[in-house]
């Protein structure tokens, strides 16, 4: 997944891009440590977000289409009960790695 575990929900907060220009460095460390979401406004109307990197990368993974069809695949195999107990793959990753 990429993100990491919070305890607390997400704080998205909006701002006009003016005012985030002045904070930026403030607004970015906010976005790294807390997990917040910027959203950048001009106008008043959404145009740009500050994101934690690990949800960029994620958003990148996902548009993908290679990706995104290996994901379509497995998501097909688990629900017609090819799945297999996380601890089994985890395992067997572990058993690759040591050889």
């Amino acid at each position: 997944m990429g993100q990491k575990e919070r305890e607390m929900p997400i704080r998205v907060l909006r701002m006009p891009m003016t005012k985030a220009r002045t904070q930026l460095g403030s607004l970015v460390r906010g976005v790294n440590v807390e997990g917040d979401v910027v959203v950048l406004e001009k106008d008043g109307i959404p145009v740009a977000g500050l994101l934690d990197i690990d949800a960029v990368e994620d958003y990148l993974e996902a548009q993908d289409p290679a990706l995104r069809r290996r994901l379509r695949a497995s998501m097909k195999a688990y629900r017609s009960g090819r799945g297999r107990p996380a601890r089994d793959f985890l395992d067997e990753l572990k058993a690759e790695a040591t050889e």
